[in-house]
């Protein structure tokens, strides 16, 4: 009876999360690209939330191995709808039919290049929604989607366009270990106007601290509104619910680097506080 019970409840539970995510199209900035997948989670009560548009990593959104929205981006869509914000993932890799892009084989500048235009188109949905505060929107992404968050919110900028007003801009983001964040991978004298943290493990060989953290300085040093927080001992997807430390050389890079990925539980911890505290000033005042 016991089990039974237990059943019903776990059932219970996955319909309610099965019910509050809902798939959604909207088209991308490149007019090349297909119409683009979504995935819409929005928070209880009535009238307009704040939003934050989900950018994933090299590997793609949905999982290959469940079929299902990774547990990372899944975990926190869950936290931030709990404290009030509407969360949209982009899936830039499915309705194009691409692959994983974490390996030299299956990396593709061109759509990496493409995909702040869909950061772009995600907010200009959101910013159509009844649902949502069209200037409270913020973006958070992943590895090569925090890449594309420093190629969208730069200057110069890659999917931005042209004489957007600030206030219809993206206002804050976050970028976990964001590849590209280096300067031979970004324009010269790059700077932002959008405050911008970036979250990176000490340990993290394949989007490495130190550049990035030089990178970031600098663009601090020219007024930039970014900082970058280290986590000693963490790897690579340090935040990733119960993620195992593992060494992935099917993804050596083409330095001959072999990625190490893994959750840090106090790097996690910490970032289950910090994130939301940063972007508390810029979207719910």
């Amino acid at each position: 009876m016991k089990g039974r019970m237990l059943a019903i409840v776990l059932f219970a539970l996955s319909s309610a999360a099965a019910l509050a995510q809902q798939l959604v199209h909207f088209p991308s900035l490149e007019p090349s690209a297909p119409m683009l997948d979504g995935y819409l989670f929005r928070p209880p009560g009535e009238g307009r939330h704040p939003a934050l548009v989900f950018l994933h990593g090299c590997g793609g959104l949905i999982s290959r191995a469940s079929g299902r929205i990774n547990t990372r981006e899944a975990d926190w869509a869950a936290r931030f709808n709990d404290q009030g914000y509407v969360v949209l993932m982009v899936d830039s890799q499915g309705p194009r039919h691409h692959g994983e892009m974490c390996s030299p084989r299956g990396f593709d500048v061109q759509l990496y290049h493409q995909r702040p235009k869909d950061a772009y188109g995600a907010l200009a949905w959101l910013q159509a929604q009844e649902f949502v505060r069209p200037d409270r929107i913020g973006v958070v992404g992943w590895s090569e989607g925090g890449g594309v968050i420093l190629f969208s919110i730069g200057t110069p900028s890659l999917g931005r366009p042209a004489g957007l007003p600030p206030e219809r801009d993206f206002q804050v983001a976050v970028a976990f270990y964001p590849a590209s964040c280096r300067d031979d991978r970004q324009a010269a004298g790059w700077t932002t106007r959008i405050p911008l943290m970036a979250l990176i493990g000490a340990e993290d060989v394949w989007t490495p601290l130190a550049p990035c953290q030089s990178f970031l300085g600098a663009a601090a040093v020219r007024g930039a509104p970014v900082s970058v927080q280290a986590y000693a001992g963490a790897y690579h997807d340090f935040d990733w619910p119960d993620l195992k430390r593992t060494e992935r050389p099917e993804f050596t890079t083409a330095s001959g680097v072999v990625p190490i990925t893994g959750a840090d539980p106090a790097a996690r911890d910490d970032v289950l506080r910090r994130v939301p505290a940063f972007l508390a000033p810029y979207l719910t005042r």
